[in-house]
């Protein structure tokens, strides 16, 4: 599942560098995942690096793109090709 950032988001702007993805943009008024983008790190760590640099936890699962692990490392896989 893609994850998304709650609207208590300070943008502090520690999580939009630590996405290999590059799926984290500042938007209007917060900054945004892109659920099109995001695998949770699948393919890159073990962990959500955004998650980890997230200073006040607002970075949670999005109910609304829920996906398996092998869905994301397929996203993954696709956006960046097939590790040698």
């Amino acid at each position: 599942m893609a994850l998304k950032i709650l609207d208590t988001c300070i943008n502090c702007d520690m999580c939009d560098p630590e996405c290999p993805n590059e799926a984290i943009t500042l938007g209007d008024e917060i900054y945004e995942i892109d659920p099109n983008k995001c695998t949770e790190c699948v393919g890159h760590y073990e962990k959500a690096q955004c998650v980890i640099a997230c200073p006040i936890d607002c970075i949670k699962p999005d109910p609304n793109h829920v996906e398996s692990e092998e869905d994301l490392l397929v996203k993954c896989y696709e956006m960046h090709g097939i590790p040698e």
